[in-house]
């Protein structure tokens, strides 16, 4: 990430309420330096750290860049000694000593992350945190690099560990056998002080214990109170997506966009009853809502729920038919989206289907050389509106454009993106998927076009169509 978008995101972890940002690695590159040295500049609550190997050269560069900490990193397998390092165990333990040293004589906070710690030899292990100590390291982190952890293993591997160090502990897990969660959560019942947690478990390969997953887990299952902000853990997912262009998968436990989205009839008939008897936290907690998604699995109180959404008032028979045909969609494969459902009802109804928002007209431009802009003319319940916008491409200025001109009547937020190409070639035809909101209720929609500007246009305008349209102020039902 450019320095600006990790200060943005650093900013937002201070607001979250995490303890330690860890910000960069300073002696990597000039842009690294930068990145560390802003977010030192902004004065956080949180104290900011860098990364860093056992090297004078690159305490040095931790210290250039202000920050009040390092990460220290030293290997401590003997894989990692003897094949990336090329030294002997006597050598780790020297360096260890040395530069825990020179960083505490330098005023740096200290915490030795021991690389590898959980396929190193325990019992030298414990000798090179032991040095540590005795050099003055303020916390030691045995790293779990490779995932190996099993939440079993995790408990008596820490517990050993807080029996022999006066030193506070910290866990640190990867996620490459999908345990760095269970394996955290293991280690903080074991003795371990300190959480190493990433937004939407983002890190190398498999990534690393996620924030979200650990923190609600924390609060909701063994009842902690912590100082973690809960409801900003959804926004705060999203804004780390858009800046790193890593998207959650739908199914990601707490942030994902499935996570409070029901579609199976056995479950809304509970949900919509009492939304404990499907959800075990609810979406208000962490900053999301609830949804209730159509599709061949809904059940009939699903599916009337949203109907009453957008205001209608089918009679018995109207929504039989209306049931009928949205269950049909849903076994032709057909992902159903919310904007299906307000089509099939106005159509089964024999609804006027004029939209409130109509695109009257649509401009844009792009290039390498040339800022990405759009204008759009809508027509907004009758009424002609303009907007104007840049973008980082020509969707994204479009998709701007429109927001800029319905923003004063119908403040709508556009949640996520996807798009996928459904045929070959460089002619294929395009499937734009949009996630919307308005206040507390959200809806999906969908476009598909040749073009791509064209098919996100469709899909936007059909989303906020369906948040838009309220049928109990009109008088066709």
């Amino acid at each position: 990430m450019v320095p600006e978008n990790k200060l943005r995101i650093a900013q937002r972890l201070d607001e979250l309420g995490v303890d330690v940002i860890e910000a960069g690695f300073a002696a990597v590159s000039e842009g690294e330096m930068e990145s560390v040295t802003l977010i030192v500049k902004q004065g956080l609550r949180a104290k900011v750290y860098s990364a860093g190997r056992g090297t004078k050269g690159d305490i040095d560069a931790v210290l250039k860049s202000g920050a009040s900490g390092i990460s220290m990193i030293i290997p401590t397998s003997d894989l990692h000694i003897e094949c990336k390092l090329r030294k002997t165990r006597e050598q780790v333990l020297k360096t260890t000593e040395e530069c825990v040293q020179y960083a505490k004589d330098h005023g740096l906070t200290v915490e030795l992350l021991a690389e590898d710690a959980t396929r190193s030899d325990f019992a030298y292990l414990t000798e090179v945190f032991k040095v540590a100590t005795e050099a003055g390291v303020d916390r030691v982190t045995p790293c779990d690099t490779v995932g190996v952890l099993t939440p079993e293993r995790s408990a008596e591997f820490f517990s050993n560990l807080k029996k022999t160090l006066k030193v506070p502990l910290a866990v640190h897990c990867h996620n490459d056998f999908g345990m760095a969660v269970a394996s955290t959560i293991a280690a903080l019942g074991s003795g371990a002080d300190e959480a190493h947690v990433t937004i939407n478990g983002l890190g190398e390969r498999a990534g690393n214990a996620a924030l979200e997953e650990v923190v609600i887990t924390l609060k909701s299952l063994y009842k902690m109170d912590l100082n973690v902000k809960t409801e900003l853990l959804y926004s705060t997912s999203q804004l780390v997506s858009r800046l790193t262009g890593v998207y959650t998968q739908p199914n990601k436990a707490v942030v994902g966009a499935n996570a409070f989205t029901h579609e199976s009839g056995i479950h809304t008939q509970g949900v919509l009853v009492n939304p404990l008897t499907y959800e075990p936290i609810a979406p208000e907690l962490v900053g999301c809502t609830r949804r209730i998604a159509p599709g061949k699995h809904s059940g009939s109180n699903a599916i009337r729920a949203d109907l009453t959404n957008m205001g209608l008032k089918p009679t018995e028979t109207q929504f039989k038919l209306i049931f009928q045909r949205v269950k049909e969609l849903g076994d032709k494969g057909k992902t159903v989206m919310d904007a299906d459902v307000l089509a099939i009802a106005e159509s089964v109804m024999g609804l006027d289907v004029a939209k409130p928002i109509q695109l009257e007209e649509m401009t844009y431009v792009g290039g390498d050389k040339v800022t990405s802009t759009a204008s759009v003319r809508l027509k907004l319940n009758g009424k002609v509106v303009w907007g104007a916008a840049v973008g980082v491409g020509p969707v994204d200025a479009t998709i701007n454009a429109v927001k800029d001109a319905i923003a004063e009547t119908e403040p709508i937020t556009l949640e996520q993106y996807m798009v996928k190409a459904i045929t070959g070639g460089t002619d294929a035809m395009v499937e734009v998927v949009v996630h919307m909101r308005k206040g507390s209720r959200t809806v999906t929609a969908m476009g598909v076009r040749e073009d791509i500007v064209k098919a996100s246009m469709e899909a936007v305008l059909s989303g906020m169509n369906v948040l838009t349209t309220d049928y109990n102020n009109k008088n066709q039902h």
